[in-house]
């Protein structure tokens, strides 16, 4: 296939520029990708950007996304020119827009773009580029591509292929770490052969244990195991995941630490042996063994354990030659005691945090030390400043599956919090950006900082509530909800959060019962501004048969099957809101021509969406992160709507319909076989995560819709049942 080059004209970059700014221009001029200025200074307090060191004059980023945006804000900042490469469905991402040069590199899969090491080297060739910074995921721990650009004399911004090769691969990357003298769980330090192997080392082992790619991370390829069976499953699942993922299904077999927390080191490392650690991150809170929630510092660390933890993680990175950026995790009990789990040898999803607290920007060390220059800190220059918080956004619905399914489509309205306090938002997309099923569902990174946890967190809920995301479903119900349960704000965390929190699975926020008429009341607000508004024009009164404008509007509000009637009254600049004989007081400051209605009840300032708005007198209002569902009707209208037939419940128990939009790996069914409840009945693998759908009763399969390696969308019916 040919390779695609262009320079990105102005126009490109301008509408890039366009994209990011959006409607927050009025904040001041923004950095690029979610960065203010002002941010910008205050974040990196730290890092002397030195402009008279010589180091690139052209880098090469090969990711995709806000990865990708994220390196080349720090390049632009250094004048350092950038090419992004890009599949088909990318090319119109934000990253190709930003970027000075671009160069297709394939179709949309990742195996056929991202993944081809041979086009990303081309596009190296043809651009001239001195330097690649590989980001996170895709080749950016694959050794034969480091050493594929050493040969061809071409800077890796990361380590050497050696010290990749050693802790890329979790089973030597143990057995190295013993001769560090670094804490290792206890395991089977061998690659596993078959599903009857795996079995038998589990056993021996004893169970929970943890199955695992031996190449990779990021959650892909990991399966928890309690018995034979899940073991024999997960070791099918992991591996398939593995070899998707990484092109590698080698599989390792660990003891599982239960109730553990997960802390990780961020280091830094030079080529003249020096290193230093960045403190550490909490990042416990996860679902399907990917992180959703971090933070720095732990609010487990006391300084001794980050000690510790930081001269075992460098003495780790000296013992393989590392240089360049990288993370060494811990699982870490009850009682403080740490554990070396992997090396990611790579800059880390969650590093904004870090750079928050620590104020040095870790991409431009990386680009420093690829130059050869010596690190521009030592250890007791390193201090945590504050506390920061990242939430990753998913485009997932966290009511399905584990704590969330991928979601796809257009985002039609997009807005990020950037005009709230101590924001950062790294992201790759903009307001017409598609989310497609080929890559992670991620949208951005969230990141709220502040003097202590507990002000960096009020910002995060500030923030949550003020970003707007339409056309997709998102994970921010789950990340707001989360963020205001006592256990979170204490700080007693472990990975089993999720689980240990939600036994029946993310139902969305439980309001209470004064949340509830707050939600109702304002609901009621909305239906009287615009009824009052329909009757003017530019603030002028229309030319109708009847201008008058009512002194109170009688209504019913219904909210979770509960109805009440409401009397609405305006006075100046406020409403005056009576349900079942109590007032609610509410400022009349919202705008409903905006996505951000901003309100004062009772005393209180909230921040409502409304998503939705029907003249059927139903609307969508979404408080605190998740969306409810509210009907306001005036008396008359609320009394034939009572005639009105309720539409009968579907049984869908005999169907078996995608969840999601994915790719269909496997069908383990045929026509007319006898099927038994949990039973599974075919793989769906989407966003490179594949899940198993059971079937919900006995049963004896009918039909079959499509076949192993087809496309489905989300609801497709894929088996029928009789």
């Amino acid at each position: 296939m040919a390779l695609y080059i262009n320079s990105c004209s102005v126009v490109g970059r301008d509408l890039a520029m366009r994209c990011v700014l959006g409607s927050n221009t009025k904040f001041g001029a923004l950095m690029y990708n979610g960065t203010t200025r002002r941010n910008w200074s205050s974040i990196y307090h730290k890092t002397n950007y030195n402009r008279e060191e010589p180091l690139f004059d052209k880098i090469l980023i090969a990711n995709r996304g806000e990865i990708a945006c994220r390196v080349i804000k720090t390049c632009k900042h250094l004048g350092i020119k950038t090419v992004a490469v890009y599949s088909e469905a990318d090319s119109q991402s934000l990253h190709v827009h930003l970027a000075d040069e671009k160069v297709c590199i394939g179709p949309a899969p990742s195996k056929d773009s991202y993944l081809r090491m041979d086009r990303i080297l081309a596009a190296v060739k043809d651009t001239g580029t001195q330097a690649v910074h590989p980001g996170f995921g895709f080749l950016s721990e694959n050794k034969e591509f480091s050493k594929a650009l050493a040969d061809d004399g071409v800077v890796f911004l990361g380590p050497p292929s050696k010290a990749m090769a050693a802790m890329g691969d979790k089973i030597e990357s143990k057995l190295i770490g013993k001769k560090a003298k670094v804490n290792i769980i206890p395991g089977y330090d061998g690659v596993v052969k078959d599903a009857d192997e795996a079995v038998k080392i589990s056993n021996d082992i004893g169970y929970p244990v943890m199955i695992k790619a031996s190449a990779g991370g990021g959650g892909k390829g990991m399966r928890i195991a309690w018995n034979d069976q899940e073991t024999r499953d997960g070791f099918r699942f992991s591996s398939q995941e593995a070899a998707s993922s990484f092109g590698d299904d080698r599989l390792l077999i660990e003891k599982f630490i239960d109730n553990p927390r997960h802390i990780e080191i961020q280091l830094v490392a030079d080529s003249l042996g020096n290193a230093v650690y960045l403190n550490e991150r909490e990042c416990s809170i996860q679902r399907r063994n990917q992180k959703v929630i971090e933070e720095a510092p732990s609010p487990f660390v006391d300084p001794a354990m980050r000690k510790m933890m930081g001269e075992q993680a460098i003495a780790l990175a000296l013992a393989v030659g590392y240089q360049s950026a990288g993370t060494v995790e811990f699982l870490v009990d009850s009682q403080k005691n740490f554990y070396f789990l992997e090396m990611n040898t790579r800059l880390q999803v969650e590093h904004p945090i870090t750079e928050c607290i620590t104020g040095v920007d870790i991409v431009y060390e990386m680009i420093r030390v690829g130059k050869g220059y010596p690190l521009a800190y030592k250890q007791s220059d390193i201090g945590v400043k504050g506390w920061a918080f990242e939430c990753r956004v998913y485009a997932e619905d966290p009511y399905k599956g584990v704590f969330g399914l991928p979601s796809v489509g257009r985002l039609n309205m997009y807005e990020e919090p950037l005009n709230q306090t101590n924001v950062r938002c790294d992201s790759g997309i903009y307001e017409g950006s598609e989310i497609s099923i080929y890559y992670d569902p991620m949208i951005s990174k969230l990141v709220t900082y502040g003097d202590t946890r507990n002000e960096a967190l009020e910002y995060m809920r500030k923030a949550l509530d003020a970003y707007v995301i339409r056309g997709v479903s998102h994970n921010i119900s789950l990340l707001r909800d989360v963020i205001n349960e006592p256990r979170f704000i204490q700080g007693h965390l472990t990975t089993n959060y999720l689980t240990e929190e939600y036994p029946d699975g993310f139902k969305g926020k439980q309001p209470t019962a004064e949340e509830q008429k707050q939600m109702s009341a304002f609901a009621c607000c909305i239906y009287a501004k615009d009824e009052i508004r329909s009757r003017k024009f530019q603030g002028v009164s229309r030319v109708a048969t009847d201008t008058t404008h009512p002194d109170k509007f009688d209504l019913s509000v219904t909210l979770f099957g509960n109805t009440h009637t409401a009397v609405v009254r305006q006075e100046h600049d406020k409403f005056i809101v009576t349900i079942d004989g109590v007032d609610v007081v509410l400022s009349d400051t919202f705008n409903l021509s905006k996505p951000l209605l901003e309100v004062n009840i009772d005393g209180e300032d909230h921040i409502f969406q409304c998503p939705k708005r029907e003249n059927n007198g139903h609307m969508r209002l979404r408080f605190e992160g998740t969306v409810f569902d509210v009907h306001v009707l005036g008396q008359a209208a609320a009394e034939l709507m009572k005639l009105m037939p309720v539409k009968a419940v579907v049984d869908h128990s005999l169907e078996i319909r995608s969840p999601m939009p994915g790719s269909l790996v496997s069908i383990a069914v045929e026509v007319g076989q006898e099927v038994v409840e949990g039973q599974e009945m075919c793989v769906i693998e989407a966003m490179k995560m594949q899940n198993s759908l059971p079937a919900e009763k006995n049963s004896k399969v009918k039909a079959i819709h499509f076949k192993a390696g087809q496309t489905v969308a989300e609801d497709d019916l894929i088996i029928e049942l009789e």
